[in-house]
């Protein structure tokens, strides 16, 4: 199902990765346990807000650097899915991520490899993938671009307010989704909607108020924060309205794997921009309702045909700041 008058939405993977989930009856520390075939796919977090924004119809690219022989399986198991990419040949390895969904406890535990370091003529070939992309493209404009992710180490500091910077160049929004200093820098670029979680929030500003580390990010230029607050839901600061924010929950709480929830609520802002859409409640509210999709899903990169039932019993309050 493709979507009309929807411009493509371009994504970028700096540290994308084979993602395993292996779902396990129980874990016993310091045992032996006997699964089933894991479920592999290609991922990272910008892979995954492109395979949802695919999987729902909406034109997208994700762009990502691959080398190694994992890398060609990354290669291999995104053209089985079909979703449109672009990928930069590297020559460090891509790495690997695996969570362990235990079905006992109803916890998920993951364990990210760091990635390996990339060459200054990577950085500067996966800019150039990232510029053809954004404004090189007449046949498919690009209508929103959405970096996403931790970055490989000795990344150039400035990717991240790099890519809000190409983004509002070209005309188009920019969402950002990373952690500790990436955030930062990009607030200070402008990004139009941040999305950590309430820890990377905290981590980032060295604020211990979940609201005034918000605002903090507010007050640096970034136009609209969404954080993924737990047992809270998910709530909406925006420069428009420093007074108070929005926040959104349902009435109760999901259970399954939540590798990739916040993931899905990027792909669901995109997709609003996208169409045009920028009223933070009206962006919440479907970020919300993705993002508790997607934990009903075996992995990441899905959400559940129920996004729209999830949508319709949310409750979204009006909250002033204190």
């Amino acid at each position: 199902m493709k979507r009309a008058n929807v411009n493509r939405i371009i994504t970028v993977t700096a540290n994308p990765a084979i993602d395993m989930t292996y779902t396990v009856h129980g874990i016993t520390e310091g045992s032996s346990h006997r699964v089933p075939t894991p479920l592999s796919r290609a991922g990272g977090k910008g892979i995954n807000v492109a395979r949802v924004t695919h999987q729902l119809g909406y034109p997208v690219l994700a762009i990502a650097p691959t080398g190694g022989a994992a890398g060609q399986t990354l290669a291999a198991e995104l053209w089985t899915s079909g979703v449109p990419h672009t990928l930069v040949g590297v020559a460090a390895e891509t790495r690997r991520s695996i969570a362990l969904v235990d079905t006992v406890a109803g916890e998920t535990s993951i364990f990210n490899e760091e990635g390996q370091a990339l060459l200054p003529d990577d950085w500067r070939s996966l800019r150039i993938a990232i510029v053809e992309a954004v404004s090189g493209n007449r046949n498919l404009p690009a209508s929103v671009l959405v970096g996403s992710g931790s970055l490989p180490p000795g990344a150039p500091a400035d990717f991240y307010p790099e890519l809000v910077r190409l983004a509002h160049d070209a005309g188009i929004p920019a969402i950002i989704d990373t952690s500790g200093p990436g955030i930062i820098a990009a607030a200070k670029a402008g990004a139009d909607i941040l999305k950590p979680n309430h820890h990377e929030l905290a981590e980032a500003t060295g604020e211990s108020s979940l609201e005034a580390a918000a605002l903090a990010l507010i007050d640096m230029g970034a136009r609209t924060v969404l954080v993924s607050a737990g047992a809270e839901g998910m709530l909406a600061f925006d420069h428009a309205a420093p007074g108070g924010y929005w926040s959104a929950r349902l009435p109760e709480a999901l259970s399954g794997n939540p590798t990739g929830a916040g993931d899905a609520g990027v792909a669901a802002a995109a997709v609003a921009l996208a169409e045009g859409i920028t009223e933070p409640r009206e962006i919440l509210r479907r970020a919300t309702a993705w993002s508790a999709a997607a934990v009903l899903m075996p992995a990441a990169g899905e959400i559940s045909p129920r996004y729209q039932e999830l949508q319709d019993h949310l409750i979204l309050t009006w909250k002033e700041t204190r």
